[in-house]
């Protein structure tokens, strides 16, 4: 709009006015504020307010580089900057060199923490120290021995940012401008065989989006020139890095910069309520956790409004929050809204925040499973054509399943190769009768053996207790098609557990015993995105052939996957006793499987019983603990054939599941029907005992579950808690409540901390939409997958990424929990009384 004032004293004072007010705003919107003064908590962290450092608080992880080590930062709430430390590329990826810890030192005094790390290939030792200055912290690395000539030209400071929180925002390199990319795009050089990518911007000071007040970062470095570098050039998960080469041959502080990260004064994050995006029974307890900055004042309440048809709301409910207390770093409030049983579509609000619309009705949950039944399990078989509509996931994968793997191997994704093979194949020979059934272990492409037979394991139970005669997909494992939206007159769930048990049984069948799985051979190969069929020709490798040479029916390369074959007993075990539940449930559906099935479990329980156990252990890919996997399978077994030996297997064990009844809980009631008195009350007693220590965990937070602070976050933990609380109910109503269940789906559905996201995408209003399925590259979703949720940052930084799918503790799909989540489903609606669907 364009205004013209003719000039006179009013307009000269109006127009003076307008620019006062324009100037003010300018001020307020770009944000001239400062650093403010960062000092060391009690948490061991610099804080200030709307900015923190980790100066080394996480280390790399199991699976090497997890972007959560280093120096970190959070600006206003967000994790915009990880990996501060010397590497020894531009852009690492995840299994580049990454150093060794030692250790960190912490003081308040001085106002500083200096960690201690070391790459003992190159015995190459330094420490990096931050110390807090007014407006920001100086950064400096120490070396006691000049840079060893190997790591001249390579060793340098890198600091990395996270993409998507620079996506559409500008930078400054001294006197030059840009705008982040938002597709990687830059300049790429090709030296001794390697490629990496050229920096984008080079400057002695850069500054991260200068235009905003929440991202705004200044890097200074009075010495070594910054470059900054697009890692998403070489992987889709690499992060903008800047980074200084370190020099040769110095001593002493070899790099400094001084970092200084924009603070809005006064900041206090937005409150966040906590609440099931799907909704609530009308009979259920229905409680928000409303989630605030530790400098926030709690309001006195909240309010429950109602949408009728003309788009009017209603108040249904104000009423009083009630303090929990604090956790991590927030502190929480609760507001119970229980009372309120109308249908209806509903909102929360709290001051100025509200929620997305959610319903309260009686048949809230009947559906929230079948995106993962009908989209997530079908869009993960492996071995199968899979078509949606106009789409196709993917084509035929892995027919060239599969080669026995070298011995003496350690794979790149904790899978691993003993001394021997194990069984009649030679290193590298082909294994026939593997390219069938399975479901891809994750978001990358294995078949791991212990989440097929937990999945088996999982899907059978759901089965046997609820019957979902769900039917939307075909498949046919004759023609390897499978077509969603397409009803073939079979349940879903009994098709999938075929599917998985023809990859069991081929192992069985072929190796003669359970393997530890099949995966890529090659890590350009692992890191494949996108359809799985085109990972290799899926043509058996024959090596008299040349590379790329064919006669139709093998070919001369090198793409098969490996099956690594160690033997594990518990593996074994884990096999028969999902091959024993399966032939329960696929009689009348597949007798003659159903028959083979049960015989190949009786088989492998004897060959296992004959000699002392094999106990090759790598990686999570060699089963689980063998006391449990044993009593899994006897249990099965004894559900399969009610014979005794089984049921003496129990017996002879009852004192172990007595002192951990929450690890054996789901194992020792299944039994019940097939045991005597007493031991169901001994059961009973211990179960008494669980539900003590299950309410004491409750109270260590305000969401009431278990909430795991490992490298992968717990929702996974939370839906297998409420799945064996279900299950105890069920046995022992006067000791289990149901809201041990409930608490359970609540906190998948977003009642968890962080945000209020439904962890299942496609399940709720607002879900998971950017996940770490195999089509991560396109940040898009895979409507019933569930992911793991939210990941607490030590100390006390819970995160789950809703713009950026690449963290997959936080956002990787999972098989087996697919399962798990359908079966905690069913269950909750089997204690609302609801009938499926």
């Amino acid at each position: 709009m364009r205004y013209s004032l003719k000039y006179n004293r009013r307009s000269k004072w109006l127009t003076c006015r307008l620019l006062i007010s324009y100037t003010s705003l300018l001020c307020h919107f770009f944000s001239f504020g400062q650093t403010g003064k960062l000092t060391i908590n009690d948490s061991g962290y610099f804080e200030t307010r709307g900015l923190n450092v980790f100066v080394f608080s996480n280390h790399y992880g199991l699976f090497g580089d997890e972007k959560s080590s280093g120096i970190e930062i959070i600006h206003h709430g967000v994790r915009t900057a990880t990996n501060g430390d010397v590497r020894l590329n531009p852009t690492p990826e995840q299994w580049d060199s990454i150093p060794q810890f030692i250790k960190r030192t912490i003081n308040k005094e001085s106002n500083s923490i200096e960690a201690f790390l070391q790459y003992p290939v190159f015995d190459f030792a330094y420490s990096i120290k931050a110390q807090a200055r007014e407006n920001g912290i100086v950064i400096s690395v120490y070396l006691d021995k000049p840079l060893p000539a190997a790591l001249e030209g390579k060793a340098g400071f890198n600091l990395e940012f996270l993409p998507a929180a620079y996506f559409r925002k500008s930078y400054l390199a001294d006197d030059k401008s840009g705008i982040f990319p938002l597709y990687p795009s830059s300049a790429m050089l090709v030296h001794a065989g390697i490629t990496d990518p050229q920096p984008f911007a080079v400057a002695k000071k850069l500054v991260l989006a200068p235009e905003d007040p929440e991202r705004r970062i200044t890097i200074e470095s009075p010495g070594n020139p910054l470059s900054m570098y697009d890692g998403r050039n070489k992987a889709q998960n690499g992060w903008f890095v800047v980074r200084s080469l370190l020099p040769a041959g110095k001593t002493g502080k070899v790099l400094e910069w001084f970092i200084s990260g924009n603070t809005i004064p006064n900041w206090v994050r937005q409150p966040m309520i906590a609440h099931s995006q799907v909704g609530y029974h009308p009979e259920q307890k229905k409680m928000a956790i409303i989630e605030l900055d530790k400098n926030d004042k709690a309001l006195g309440s909240a309010r429950l409004l109602r949408v009728n048809e003309t788009g009017q709301w209603t108040e249904k409910l104000k009423a009083p929050i009630t303090r929990w207390g604090n956790y991590l770093r927030y502190q929480y409030y609760t507001f119970d809204f229980s009372s309120v049983k109308e249908n209806g579509i509903y909102i929360l609000e709290y001051g100025k925040v509200q929620t997305q619309p959610f319903r309260i009705a009686n048949d809230v949950f009947v559906n929230t499973w079948h995106p993962t039944l009908d989209v997530f399990f079908t869009e993960q078989m492996d071995h199968i054509f899979v078509n949606e509509a106009y789409r196709v996931w993917h084509g035929r994968s892995h027919m060239d399943d599969a080669l026995q793997a070298p011995v003496n191997h350690t794979h790149f994704d904790l899978y691993a190769q003993g001394p021997t093979t194990g069984n009649r194949f030679k290193p590298g020979e082909h294994i026939p009768g593997l390219n069938i059934g399975g479901w891809y272990d994750a978001g990358d492409f294995d078949l791991r053996t212990q989440t097929i037979y937990g999945t088996v394991m999982n899907l059978v139970q759901t089965w046997e207790l609820f019957k979902p005669m769900r039917d939307e997909t075909l498949i046919n494992e004759q023609t390897r098609y499978a077509d969603m939206h397409h009803p073939d007159g079979k349940p879903d769930i009994l098709q999938q557990i075929e599917h998985g048990i023809l990859q069991l049984l081929g192992q069985q069948k072929s190796v003669g015993y359970a393997i530890n799985g099949i995966v890529e051979a090659h890590l350009d190969q692992y890191t494949h995105l996108g359809d799985a069929s085109t990972k290799t020709d899926n043509l058996v490798y024959n090596a008299a052939l040349k590379e790329n040479e064919s006669d139709g029916f093998t070919s001369g390369t090198f793409d098969d996957r490996w099956a690594f074959t160690s033997k594990s007993s518990s593996l074994n075990y884990g096999s028969a006793a999902a091959l024993a539940a399966a032939s329960r449930a696929l009689k009348g559906y597949n007798d003659t499987l159903a028959t083979e099935c049960l015989s190949m479990a009786k088989k492998v329980w004897e060959e296992e019983n004959s000699h002392a156990p094999d106990m090759f252990r790598h990686g999570n890919t060699t089963g689980g603990n063998l006391l449990d996997e044993k009593l899994r399978a006897a249990v099965e077994l004894l559900l399969s054939t009610g014979d005794k030996k089984y049921a003496d297997t129990l017996y002879s064990r009852l004192p172990d599941i007595e002192k951990q009844p929450g690890r054996f809980a789901v194992i020792a009631v299944q039994a019940i029907p097939y045991m005597d008195a007493s031991y169901k009350q001994r059961i009973e007693a211990a179960v008494k005992n669980y539900k003590a220590n299950l309410d004491k965990m409750a109270q260590q937070n305000p969401f009431g579950v278990f909430i795991g602070t490992g490298g992968w976050a717990g929702s996974g933990q939370v839906i297998g808690f409420a799945g064996t609380n279900y299950l105890l109910y069920k046995a022992f109503p006067g000791i289990m409540s149901k809201e041990d269940v409930f608490r359970g789906l609540n906190y998948v559905y977003g009642c968890h901390p962080a945000s209020d996201i439904s962890l299942v995408s496609a399940a709720g209003t607002r879900s998971k939409e950017v996940a770490y399925g195999n089509n991560r590259a396109d940040f898009t979703f895979i409507a019933g997958g569930i992911v793991p949720g939210v990941l607490i940052i030590p100390p006390d930084f819970p995160e789950n990424k809703e713009d950026w799918p690449f963290l997959w503790g936080e956002n990787e799909y999972v098989v087996n929990l697919g399962a798990s989540y359908i079966l905690l489903t069913l269950a909750v609606n089997d204690l609302l009384n609801v009938p499926n669907e």
